[in-house]
């Protein structure tokens, strides 16, 4: 069972974006370069404004890249910005947006059971052929709680309540993947070819290395949380993931980015190919 909450009193995300402030401080600025400044913004996306209202050039609703034209404009900038064929630039763009789509949603749930929405009404996004090439945003963003959370009592709106864990990990599933994800990769595998598991290999690597860099916990509980979020996606199949001794999570894919196939090949470190 779930509700709303109408009266303003605390930020729901204020833990969320502490966690990212101290990953940015263990991993330095560019590890937090693909989301906007403070998570949230009240800007409005190109074209949204109405009768002189704030406009702000280049942020537009991720909502238009579930459309064909969306995803063109989108994979024709991935296509500048590395130089690389159609279908590697498409992978290596979709795998840049999914890592910073998911980061502030699986890094809220491991480290304060707050989970904010990442659908795409709630999300703005700006892209370019420099770097960085993708920058994320909320606007008007709810986040899912556990009817637990001492926030409940505030009666702080923007938020959507759950009784337990794994409704929370059901309300990110949902919000990441059913209604951001998953329709977005099928219109990018109609402009490009690619596998769905080429794809989603790249979220789940994605957000192994969200957690490792960003939750910072015994590390066991990493990997356990890893897992638990990787399966609640369904995507737990598609890496290997072993606890380093020097801390973090040793993963290794499954798949592979294609970032080999660029004019200046890359491999990543745990890319398949290297195995």
């Amino acid at each position: 069972m779930t509700a709303l909450i109408s009266r303003a009193t605390a930020d729901p995300l204020a833990p969320v974006i502490a966690s990212l402030a101290r990953m940015g401080i263990r991993h330095g600025k560019e590890s937090l370069q693909g989301l906007s400044t403070g998570l949230v913004t009240s800007d409005l996306p190109t074209g949204a404004a109405q009768h002189g209202a704030g406009r702000t050039p280049g942020w537009r609703s991720a909502g238009e890249l579930l459309t064909a034209e969306g995803v063109r404009d989108w994979l024709d900038a991935a296509a500048g910005r590395w130089s690389a064929q159609p279908h590697a630039a498409a992978a290596l763009a979709w795998k840049c947006y999914s890592y910073w789509l998911a980061l502030p949603a699986v890094i809220g749930f491991a480290t304060s059971r707050r989970v904010p929405l990442m659908t795409p009404d709630h999300v703005l996004v700006r892209f370019s052929e420099r770097q960085p090439f993708l920058t994320l945003a909320l606007r008007r963003p709810v986040t899912a709680v556990l009817a637990t959370d001492p926030i409940v009592a505030s009666e702080t709106p923007g938020l959507l309540i759950v009784e337990d864990e794994d409704e929370l990990l059901g309300v990110l599933r949902r919000s990441l993947v059913d209604a951001h994800l998953d329709p977005m990769l099928d219109e990018v595998r109609k402009q490009a070819r690619l596998s769905r598991r080429t794809l989603w290999g790249s979220v789940a690597s994605g957000i192994s290395y969200a957690m490792s860099r960003g939750f910072v916990a015994p590390p066991d509980l990493v990997l356990d949380t890893t897992h638990r979020v990787l399966d609640a996606l369904g995507a737990d199949d598609l890496v290997d993931l072993a606890v380093r001794e020097q801390g973090g999570l040793d993963i290794k894919r499954r798949t592979c980015c294609l970032a080999f196939t660029l004019p200046t090949p890359k491999v990543c470190s745990g890319c398949c190919i290297r195995q």
